[in-house]
């Protein structure tokens, strides 16, 4: 098991949480902090060979709009809501632009933006999740190599709803993610924020950080840090909804009694402390290209 860090490559890392895949397997994992580029990252860190068998499951939401229960339609009706925040976050100063939404999912926010008369291009490793996007949005979805393989310049904006917390090589993705922007583009990066109040709560069996499907976790300080020199921070928004959503999903990993009401607790403790720190359960982060 290596402890040395995936992106800066520094040995100086100490554990900063050890915890279990709560989620599906409960298999042991660490969370390890780099004391030169600041990034939290987990470890052992499944290979791609290994990584899919940590996504099997109809509960995995972010995959799966069909499925059947409270916490789901709860997901599915913010994530409306959400949909609307992210495009005026990511495109509401821009007419019409060229948009790559890396990690697209099942489409739903293409699907918007096509509506608001954008161009769009989606991406997304999981085939599944292609698939569906593919008939939503009427155009094919594509695989991450198949994105990185398009010329230069080619998209006003980029966008990563949660998605980097996923990706292992940071280093290719910042810079392919500057290739193929336009000197005018702007990143839009959406990532769970574990200096939150309710990650303080949880600590261990804070949803969110997700091993070890979350191979990677940020603070403001390790994002900038991971994109120096390609991209410059210019703007920071919170995402209110996902305190609530992340706390529910907390509490099932404690008991399974009362998980709604608890979750719908913490989650707003956290944002009220969060209007004083500006630390919310997930931050959206807005850079422009350098």
């Amino acid at each position: 098991m290596s402890t040395k860090c995936p992106f800066c490559k520094s040995d100086d890392t100490k554990s900063y949480l050890k915890l279990k895949d709560y989620f599906l397997t409960q298999e042991d994992f660490e969370i390890l902090e780099c004391d030169n580029c600041k990034l939290l990252f987990t470890s052992p860190r499944p290979n791609q060979s290994e990584i899919g068998k940590y996504y099997k499951s109809d509960d995995y939401l972010s995959h799966n709009e069909h499925k059947k229960g409270f916490i789901p339609w709860v997901y599915n009706q913010v994530k409306k809501v959400n949909i609307r925040n992210k495009y005026s976050v990511a495109c509401g100063n821009r007419t019409k632009p060229h948009i790559l939404d890396f990690g697209c999912g099942v489409g739903d926010f293409l699907h918007y933006a096509h509506q608001k008369g954008c161009e769009i291009t989606g991406c997304d490793l999981s085939e599944d999740a292609r698939t569906c996007a593919s008939e939503k949005l009427g155009k094919t979805v594509n695989t991450p190599e198949e994105i990185f393989a398009l010329p230069s310049s080619t998209f006003d904006v980029i966008t990563m709803w949660h998605v980097l917390e996923h990706i292992d090589d940071l280093r290719y993705q910042t810079e392919q993610m500057h290739r193929l922007m336009k000197d005018s583009g702007t990143l839009v990066i959406a990532v769970p924020n574990y200096r939150s109040l309710d990650a303080q709560h949880y600590k261990d069996k804070w949803a969110a950080y997700d091993v070890p499907r979350h191979l990677n976790h940020f603070h403001k300080e390790s994002l900038e840090n991971v994109l120096a020199g390609f991209f410059e921070l210019e703007n920071i928004h919170p995402m209110k909804w996902d305190a609530f959503y992340i706390s529910m999903m907390s509490e099932r990993f404690i008991s399974d009694k009362n998980t709604f009401l608890k979750g719908i607790r913490v989650g707003w403790k956290s944002n009220r402390h969060a209007r004083k720190s500006g630390e919310y359960s997930s931050l959206i982060y807005v850079f422009r290209k350098i």
